[in-house]
């Protein structure tokens, strides 16, 4: 059976995503197939991480929601884009990397904001491309802040990831996320830390966390040069793995597959 992570953040500007596609790239080093839908459609941007040339993208996300395709047909086998530093692909057998990309393209973008979408269509995309990609986990990459996308995502996740910036606006934001997932009972709650200063005592910042929200801290992630250099261009996780990002997305999946 399929493992649905959803991956959230109260506010913009987490790293919500590029954590995501690490974690995904890291289930697949451990030979899952693994399975991201980006629905965040007003600002995509995950495919970037796996090198994908979005001008050679047939079909994406939203041709699924206006019923152009069947969810399976506009994923993508970005596996190829898990490379190392010599560009080296590094998943073993049997690891997968599929991307649901959503469009860039601006007049996409502007008519799902006008026309919406029938949300119950996500629902079942996620569960038919669970079944014919026979995935070992489904990601989910939510657009920030709570709407009605968010809350279905949630209240169908095995496990919610809330990614948290150390700022006192995310602090509070997240908390509103959480009472809804309790609500909403989803199995495992875990709370990521990113983008701190590398002068911050992590220990004591998980404690910190921890104590306010009473859910566990899956790890707390380093703001470093070598992350702002990297951007967007690949994955950390296969790029550096010895970094001390690549070693808390690994800390993250212990918790996920434990």
């Amino acid at each position: 059976m399929t493992k649905i992570i959803s991956t959230h953040s109260y506010r913009g500007g987490t790293g919500k995503s590029n954590l995501t596609a690490n974690l995904a790239a890291g289930l697949a080093l451990r030979g899952h197939r693994v399975g991201i839908v980006d629905t965040d459609i007003q600002s995509p941007g995950i495919h970037t991480l796996f090198k994908v040339d979005p001008h050679a993208v047939h079909f994406t996300l939203n041709d699924y929601l206006w019923g152009r395709c069947g969810v399976a047909e506009a994923a993508l086998d970005v596996t190829g884009g898990v490379v190392d530093e010599t560009g080296a692909v590094v998943v073993p057998e049997g690891g997968k990397v599929f991307l649901v990309p959503s469009s860039i393209k601006t007049g996409e973008i502007a008519r799902i904001l006008k026309e919406k979408y029938d949300v119950e269509d996500l629902n079942t995309g996620f569960q038919e491309l669970c079944a014919q990609l026979d995935l070992d986990y489904l990601m989910i990459d939510t657009h920030p802040g709570v709407n009605e996308e968010t809350l279905l995502s949630i209240a169908i996740s095995d496990t919610l990831m809330l990614i948290l910036r150390p700022d006192i606006q995310d602090y509070q934001g997240t908390a509103v996320t959480l009472e809804l997932a309790r609500k909403l009972e989803v199995p495992q709650l875990l709370l990521v830390v990113n983008k701190a200063l590398e002068s911050f005592d992590f220990k004591d910042l998980a404690q910190r966390v921890f104590t306010s929200y009473r859910t566990p801290v899956a790890a707390v992630l380093p703001l470093s040069h070598d992350l702002i250099r990297i951007g967007s261009t690949g994955l950390v996780r296969t790029l550096h793995p010895k970094h001390a990002f690549a070693e808390g997305v690994e800390a993250i999946l212990d918790m996920i597959e434990h």
